[in-house]
C-alpha cells in the first residue's frame, strides 16, 4: 500500500518513549524523516539510534513543550535540518493525577501550558509552511478522559478539554489548502505513564498493583490492554495521502471503553 508519505518531514514531540516513540518509529519506517523532540536528551539519543538501527531517517533535539519559546526552536531546527515540515504529532506527557482540591497552582499553570497550549503554538508554527507546500497532517494526541472525565484525572481532562475545538477550528480553516486536523485519544495503553497511574490508584484504593491492573482490564471490553503501536498506526494512516479527506474528527482507541460515540 503506498501511503505517500516517502521523504516527507515530521517533528514528532514526546518522542523519546511511549506512543510517541512508537509513532516516530511508525512513520520512519515508512520513509518519514523524523525529528524527534523530549526533554531527556539520553532517551532521545536511544531513540533515535534505535530507528537508525532499522534504516529510518531521525534527529532530535531536546525540549520542554510547555514552554513558550519551544515550538519556534523546534520547527526551526527542522527547516535548518530538512527545509520543511509536513507532518506535526503534538504529544505531551500528562499532568499528575489528584482531583480539584489536590492540585495546585503550579500544577494547573503547567497541566494548560503543556498539553493545551503548546498544541496552539506549534500548530501556528507549521501552518504557514503546510499552506506554502498545500499539503500537512497536524494530530494531536489527547486522550479518553476529556470525553469522560474522572475526578482524579481533572487536570488531564480540563487541559486536553480544548484541543477537540482547537483541532477543529483549524481543520475547517485550512481544509481548503490540503491541511488536515485531527484527535487520537487514547484510551488504556501500556506505557510508563499508565503503569504509573496504576501503582498510584492501587495504593489509594489499598489493593495490590496486579490486582488493580486485572480490574481495568475487565472492564474493558476488548479485555486488554493496547501497545503504543497500536496508537501508531492509526497516526501513520491518518499522517498518509489516504487519509486526506478525514479532517476534524476526534477518534477514541479504546476497546470500546468509552461510552460516547
Amino acid at each position: 500500500m503506498n501511503l505517500g508519505i516517502k521523504n516527507k518531514v515530521a517533528i514528532v514531540t514526546g518522542a523519546s518513549t511511549g506512543i510517541g516513540f512508537a509513532i516516530a518509529h511508525s512513520l520512519a519506517t515508512s520513509g518519514v524523516k523524523v525529528l524527534l523532540v523530549s526533554r531527556n536528551i539520553e532517551k532521545l539519543k536511544k531513540a533515535v539510534k534505535k530507528i537508525h538501527k532499522t534504516g529510518g531517517v531521525a534527529d532530535f533535539i531536546s525540549g520542554d513543550v510547555s514552554k513558550v519559546s519551544t515550538a519556534k526552536k523546534i520547527v526551526k531546527k527542522c527547516l535548518k535540518k530538512w527545509d520543511t515540515v509536513n507532518i506535526l504529532i503534538n504529544n505531551s506527557g500528562g499532568p499528575p493525577p489528584g482531583n480539584l482540591m489536590s492540585q495546585n497552582k503550579k500544577n494547573w499553570d503547567f497541566a494548560i501550558q503543556n498539553n493545551l497550549l503548546s498544541v496552539v503554538r506549534f500548530t501556528q508554527e507549521v501552518v504557514p509552511i503546510m499552506k506554502k507546500n498545500k499539503w500537512g497532517r497536524i494530530i494531536t494526541i489527547g486522550s479518553t478522559i476529556a470525553k469522560e472525565p474522572s475526578p482524579e484525572m481533572i487536570l488531564s481532562a480540563t487541559s486536553r478539554g480544548g484541543l477537540g475545538a482547537f483541532s477543529k477550528a483549524v481543520a475547517i480553516n485550512f481544509a481548503k489548502d490540503n491541511i488536515s486536523s485531527n484527535i487520537i485519544s487514547p484510551g488504556g495503553i501500556l506505557t510508563e505513564r499508565f503503569i504509573n497511574l496504576v501503582k498510584v490508584a492501587a495504593k489509594n484504593e489499598k489493593k495490590s498493583y496486579s490486582d488493580k491492573f486485572l480490574e481495568i482490564k475487565k472492564n474493558i471490553p476488548a479485555g486488554r490492554i493496547a501497545d503504543p503501536e497500536e496508537i501508531a498506526h492509526l497516526a501513520v494512516f491518518l499522517a498518509s495521502d489516504l487519509s486526506g479527506y478525514i479532517n476534524g474528527v476526534d477518534i477514541s482507541v479504546d476497546g470500546a471503553f468509552t461510552k460516547s460515540y
